[in-house]
């Protein structure tokens, strides 16, 4: 059975270290860049279904992104570290090595939810009385976080489970545990909000359960994929438990991305705040942008999650020619899909608001807002594949550099000078003006990167 696994994982026989380049991505990235659509849904729908409640309780939906957004900073980030460990495992051989990085991820994913669930329990509700005084917007609020915190286990376990598919070449798999998700959650959330078919109405308590129902589903099937198909690696926490050096190097490349993305939980909440200060209407619309950006963003993540797994295999292989032309299609991809995403952010704001059943008042804010930090899409797609790059060649930290500069250097800073003029369209400025900034800071360190690590190469 050993000489069986070993045998699958050897460059010559993995597809990521033979197959062409561009049809290995469309081969890894049509998957990934489907199932993130479909898991951007959990995002988008429970805030369509809940606009038609109440504004306020769009509102409270959105004051309640930063923590769901630390909840998948918190488990993607150490996923991104599992995976650019066994991936580098795999290109190398070393399949033991490989099999404690796969039952590391499970062991601290899970270990991670705890922590939660205890916030769920003890903090949901001041954690929106820090940002506002609004009854309604807090009891809504405090409902749908409660409920995502403590059953957060299913995001959890869906997420790492999906990451090992990917992660040893099985994209399409890992579709399967993310279309249940969307699906349930998708047919749940009008019964649970609106309390139809005799189910009793919950609002947004009700989104909040349709979407856990939903990841939960998806980490069941995500378990038994990888049991019945993964045979590249072995599920064993009993044989394969924490041990401090696979720990160090999974959280050496992750914690990086984990703050990363965890920042984007800082700006958000920020950005809430000083919305909050021109009216809540704002702070609706606000959200209303990070789900839609959210939604056209997650195709790119897909691609990017397929990208870094081939480069770390190559990167072990030593194969620097697959390393360049695997980056070098993955920034065309994406940029060609997000300026497409710009034009529509351009010319349709108004339709993409009315989805959200948006107000006179809400339009009057909205339009000119999307129009503006529309603009942002026209090069994040760069940046996002240089951050995908830094994490799989093991400089994580670069990513870190690039988002705090982004986010906390430029934006809230600009955003806060700006909302001192009383004039809110300024403050929509500041978005693209930070991703213009973080553009700059992504090329300095890819090229940099490229000489200390790719540079050596044959």
């Amino acid at each position: 059975m050993a000489e069986k696994t070993a045998a699958s994982a050897a460059p010559e026989q993995n597809k990521m270290g033979v197959m062409p380049i561009g049809r290995l991505l469309l081969s890894m990235g049509l998957p990934m860049v489907l199932s993130m659509l479909v898991q951007a849904l959990y995002n988008i729908v429970d805030s369509l279904f809940v606009a038609r409640v109440s504004e306020a309780a769009l509102t409270a939906v959105s004051m309640a992104f930063p923590v769901q957004n630390f909840m998948i900073a918190a488990v993607s980030g150490m996923a991104v570290g599992v995976n650019s460990l066994l991936s580098r495992s795999l290109g190398e051989r070393n399949i033991e090595r490989a099999n404690r990085a796969a039952n590391a991820g499970i062991i601290l994913s899970f270990l991670t939810m705890l922590l939660f669930l205890l916030f769920g329990i003890f903090g949901a509700e001041a954690f929106f009385r820090l940002q506002t005084t609004d009854a309604e917007i807090i009891r809504q609020g405090t409902d749908y976080v409660r409920i995502c915190c403590i059953l957060s286990f299913g995001s959890f376990g869906q997420i790492i489970f999906e990451r090992l598919l990917q992660s040893t070449g099985m994209a399409h798999l890992s579709m399967a545990s993310q279309m249940t998700g969307a699906i349930a959650n998708i047919i749940l959330d009008p019964i649970m909000i609106f309390g139809y078919f005799g189910f009793p109405r919950m609002e947004a308590a009700g989104a909040a359960l349709a979407t856990v129902i939903g990841q939960i589903l998806a980490c069941c099937i995500g378990l038994v994929l990888n049991l019945k198909y993964n045979k590249t690696l072995t599920i064993n926490i009993k044989k394969y438990w924490l041990d401090k050096s696979t720990v160090w190097e999974i959280y050496r490349v992750g914690l990086p991305s984990i703050a990363m993305q965890s920042v984007g939980s800082v700006m958000n909440m920020a950005m809430n705040m000083i919305l909050m200060g021109f009216t809540s209407t704002a702070t609706a619309v606000f959200g209303v942008y990070y789900k839609l950006q959210s939604f056209a963003v997650m195709p790119v993540i897909g691609m990017n999650n397929a990208m870094i797994p081939i480069i770390a295999y190559n990167y072990g292989a030593r194969k620097k020619e697959r390393i360049t032309k695997t980056i070098k299609l993955s920034v065309i991809c994406v940029q060609i899909f997000l300026w497409v995403v710009t034009a529509i952010f351009l010319l349709a704001p108004e339709l993409l608001l009315r989805m959200f059943d948006a107000s006179e008042n809400m339009l009057a804010i909205g339009v000119p807002a999307l129009r503006t930090m529309g603009l942002n899409f026209l090069v994040c797609g760069v940046c996002i594949c240089a951050s995908g790059v830094f994490q799989a060649l093991g400089n994580g930290v670069y990513s870190l550099i690039v988002s705090v500069m982004r986010q906390l250097v430029v934006l809230i800073p600009l955003a806060w000078l700006m909302s001192l003029t009383g004039n809110i369209e300024l403050v929509w400025i500041s978005f693209p003006a930070a991703e213009l900034m973080s553009l700059a800071v992504s090329v300095f360190f890819l090229r940099k990167i490229f000489k200390e690590k790719l540079g050596q190469m044959e």
